[in-house]
């Protein structure tokens, strides 16, 4: 009798493995990889948020090919060397169908070999430098050419800067994209005498002396103007040092590629009134878009102080058309959502339509924004219509004939226009 209890109970417990592997498998996983912890973590908390009140929103739509969707989320917690190993975490232990994650490039490198050896798939929802275009990326941010091109304009043309100092965290975000910046001034006149380039640490909190030089350097009779790719939480003393020096937005104006809502929420900001940030979406844009994702969002974080910003408009713009990837392809499979995501359009929050590239990055306008008492920004300046971001820079001689094209024709993200190959081709 015993013997038939046991066998029972046996079979009974194979049986639950086998339900509990077969409802596993009818759900599909979406990976969320941001760091909740470390440097970074005032940025990227929100976007893993919005990772949740998206895949939310699409189970209360009936999920996807009649599936619901299922959030794992992972912390790499500031450390770049860890996204490697939660990508790898994600695709071969939880099996994920997608990841949205990372913010800053270094990161993204550390992911990139990862998630292309598994075959994975990932949306990368902030602006970068470029320089890089992946069959298993969609990059939801802006490239140089949608923000840090355009901001340069602006300050040149409109407040006339001739003097520029070119101040950003120690990482291959700011580096490349100042790189990029040096030749566009040089192209434009600009001389080496009157570029200033400054680069420090993650983290990095006593801004004293660096403030002091740039007071000096944007003192000698000619507009200076900050531009900005400082990442993370230097961010708050660095802009609290130049309220303690004086430095006003009329005197030397900052603008930042990597502040928005979310960064000046924490600060006050009546200092840096004034100051700019160049992005592709702003929470003060009036569009009923806007207004319903804000309202959105309040509702589900359960706090009407919590705002919005750029990445969150990437990350939701990602989702959508991932969304309706998977529904056009009938899979989750990656190599045929890729080629679904090619040509997918989706209601930006700023009134209007991104369309996603063959190149894996989309059409977006260029807006920038001055810092209100609010903490929130007016919109100053924006492109006449959506700009289609470059994978490849046109200022750099080693890019310049390069193009990405993911589409079934050429399938190459570093295609020379010149050779007619793909790079490693001969």
């Amino acid at each position: 009798m015993k013997i038939k209890q046991l066998l029972s109970t046996l079979a009974l417990s194979v049986s639950c493995a086998i339900c509990a592997s077969a409802i596993a498998a009818d759900t599909i996983k979406v990976g969320v990889l941001h760091s909740l912890s470390g440097t970074m973590a005032i940025s990227e908390t929100t976007l893993k948020d919005t990772v949740l009140m998206m895949v939310e929103e699409q189970n209360n739509k009936g999920g996807l090919l009649g599936k619901q969707l299922e959030a794992v989320v992972v912390d790499p917690a500031s450390n770049w060397p860890l996204f490697a190993e939660k990508t790898r975490e994600l695709l071969t232990q939880e099996k994920v169908d997608v990841i949205f994650g990372s913010w800053t490039s270094v990161s993204r490198k550390s992911v990139l070999p990862v998630i292309e050896e598994l075959n994975g798939l990932m949306f990368y929802p902030v602006q970068y430098e470029g320089e890089e275009s992946s069959k298993n990326i969609f990059y939801t941010g802006a490239a140089p050419n949608q923000q840090a091109i355009p901001a340069v304009d602006y300050l040149m043309n409109d407040l006339e800067v001739t003097r520029w100092v070119l101040a950003g965290t120690d990482y291959v975000y700011p580096r490349t994209t100042n790189k990029i910046l040096v030749a566009y001034l040089k192209s434009k006149g600009v001389s080496d005498a009157d570029i200033m380039i400054n680069y420090t640490p993650f983290g990095h909190s006593d801004w004293q002396s660096i403030v002091s030089d740039i007071k000096k350097f944007g003192s000698e009779g000619k507009k200076t103007a900050v531009v900005s790719t400082i990442n993370g939480d230097a961010n708050v003393p660095f802009y609290k040092e130049l309220g303690n020096q004086g430095i006003s937005a009329q005197d030397i104006p900052v603008v930042a590629f990597s502040v928005g809502e979310e960064e000046l929420s924490g600060i006050d900001t009546n200092p840096l009134v004034g100051h700019l940030a160049a992005w592709n979406y702003f929470q003060s844009v009036e569009s009923d878009e806007n207004s319903a994702f804000i309202a959105k969002w309040k509702a589900f974080i359960g706090d009407d102080k919590r705002v919005t910003n750029d990445p969150m408009e990437a990350t939701y713009i990602g989702f959508n058309m991932w969304a309706q990837a998977v529904t056009a392809a009938g899979t989750t499979a990656v190599d045929a959502v890729e080629q679904a995501m090619l040509g997918q359009t989706t209601a930006n929050l700023t009134g209007g339509i991104a369309t996603m590239n063959n190149n894996h990055h989309l059409s977006k306008p260029v807006l920038i924004g001055e810092i209100q008492d609010d903490g929130q920004f007016e919109v100053v300046w924006s492109t006449d219509s959506v700009v289609a971001g470059d994978a490849w820079s046109d200022f750099l001689p080693g890019s310049k004939d390069l193009i990405a094209d993911w589409s079934s024709k050429t399938q190459c993200g570093n295609y020379n226009t010149v050779t007619k190959l793909c790079s490693g081709q001969k």
